[in-house]
């Protein structure tokens, strides 16, 4: 199965549009997406094409595809108008050997470790910056975010697929790879 692995839309159509594009160009099974999908938090300037009801719209659209965790940013307001369930904490992916926790980084994180044993990938978006850190115990990896974008890092997602995470912006240019 190929997952493309995104976070943080933040509201904007434009981003979120390039992203479903992304999707396409990639032939993606499914998407992930790591939380805070619709509103941009007191913290973050508004991202490039904020529109909310547009983003909504384009993912509805996509549903089936789509498998969601919550972000801080995230609110049962939001699950009113969206057709697919984005409230869980976390989610699990496994691929052969890997297990890997899901989440969107304001709860468990690397400060806060989820229950994961020995060799697992802790996955979570939330700090707007692409990473990949390999701990004793267990691997912390970040897609980065769609739509704004941290320490000068692009407009992200990852693709994951054969046990393997490719990150690319979202020309679909390749600028990390990893194999678990």
């Amino acid at each position: 199965m190929k997952w493309l692995i995104a976070s943080d839309i933040h509201g904007s159509a434009f981003f979120c549009e390039q992203l479903i594009n992304a999707a396409k160009r990639e032939k993606a099974d499914r998407i992930l997406l790591l939380g805070d999908i619709l509103y941009h938090g007191p913290r973050n300037d508004l991202p490039e094409g904020y529109n909310p009801k547009k983003v909504i719209e384009m993912l509805n659209a996509i549903s089936e595809q789509l498998v969601c965790v919550r972000g801080n940013c995230d609110t049962e307001v939001d699950q009113m108008v969206l057709k697919f369930p984005i409230l869980a904490d976390y989610a699990y992916l496994c691929e052969g050997d890997i297990t890997i926790f899901a989440t969107h980084g304001h709860n468990f994180n690397e400060k806060n470790l989820p229950p994961i044993k020995k060799g697992d990938i802790l996955l979570h978006g939330h700090t707007h910056i692409p990473a990949l850190l390999k701990h004793e115990d267990y691997t912390y990896i970040n897609p980065g975010s769609v739509s704004i974008p941290k320490e000068n890092s692009p407009h992200s997602y990852m693709i994951f697929e054969n046990s393997t995470f490719v990150w690319k912006d979202l020309s679909g240019n390749e600028y990390k790879k990893y194999i678990a």
